[in-house]
């Protein structure tokens, strides 16, 4: 992005379109290899203070939509505890300068969220760092095309997709919420693929769909207590995860309506205003950005 968010673009041409170089990397994939390089807002995001002073978590937030929403955060004026995997420290490390280039308070810790104990660990650790948490952004997610069908998905597989996209989610908000004070918000991060699954993505794309379940439900359980519950529904985006995990990147996002990926960039400001006081009367919304698919 050549301008700032806030400068009119034609968003057919805003940011690359495919074909794009074959690439590939091995999971969890990290930015730097990429071409073309991801856009996190680093140059384009400008905070208007929609956020002061809150106290934000988000989980998988070492590159990617996490990334992106981090940087978007900080310079909304919201401190940000954000998780990233053993292996992504030096991604996280980048997070955590963009937070603090901001002028808020960076806190990267390396958790896996398959694990109950650690979701519980790292809410006393937000809470320990910033006394309540004003948001939490449930990101962080696991997939791996399968092309060869529902007969390569291993137990392992399957274990790990649901671990990390809903045990996760469902431990940490319930281990956030009695930190969590009136007006503030859980923001969950599904998919288009829980309403058009992709067959190769089929474990996927079901735990997606159970998100925008819990999402809805949790909303309704939480109004009487003034906590908004929300969640985004990305189309196709280039992050890591994309080299990482599908056979073919040369062609991706040239199936939506807008002719190419989003970028983080471009997801970052859902998150904000999901977040914000401006969607105070929202809850138990799913903010659709797909590029043009329609959904539900």
């Amino acid at each position: 992005m050549t301008e700032h968010q806030h400068t009119q673009q034609d968003p057919t041409t805003q940011h690359p379109r495919p074909e794009f170089p074959a690439q590939d990397q091995p999971h969890p994939g990290w930015t730097g290899p990429m071409d073309p390089p991801p856009d996190h807002g680093e140059e384009s995001y400008r905070g208007t203070g929609r956020l002061e002073g809150r106290k934000t978590v988000i989980t998988g937030g070492d590159s990617g939509i996490g990334r992106a929403v981090a940087l978007a955060f900080a310079r909304e004026g919201a401190d940000v505890l954000f998780t990233h995997l053993e292996e992504e420290a030096d991604e996280a490390r980048e997070t955590s300068r963009l937070v603090e280039g901001a002028g808020r308070k960076a806190v990267a810790v390396s958790c896996d969220i398959r694990e109950e104990d650690n979701c519980r660990a790292l809410i006393e650790r937000a809470v320990s760092e910033f006394g309540r948490i004003d948001v939490l952004v449930n990101n962080a997610a696991f997939q791996m095309s399968q092309p060869d069908g529902i007969e390569a998905i291993t137990t392992e597989q399957f274990d790990r997709v649901m671990r990390t996209n809903l045990y996760g989610m469902f431990w940490l908000t319930k281990f956030a919420l009695p930190h969590i004070p009136e007006g503030g918000s859980v923001i969950n991060s599904t998919s288009v693929q829980a309403y058009k699954p992709s067959p190769h993505l089929l474990d996927y794309a079901m735990t997606k769909g159970a998100i925008v379940t819990f999402t809805q439900g949790l909303a309704q359980m939480l109004a009487e207590r003034g906590i908004r519950v929300n969640a985004v529904a990305p189309g196709p985006v280039w992050t890591p995860l994309i080299p990482a995990t599908l056979p073919d990147t040369v062609e991706f996002g040239k199936q939506s309506p807008l002719g190419r990926p989003a970028q983080p960039a471009e997801l970052a400001p859902a998150y904000v205003y999901l977040a914000s006081q401006e969607a105070s009367f929202v809850t138990a919304e799913i903010l659709n950005a797909t590029g043009g698919t329609p959904l539900p």
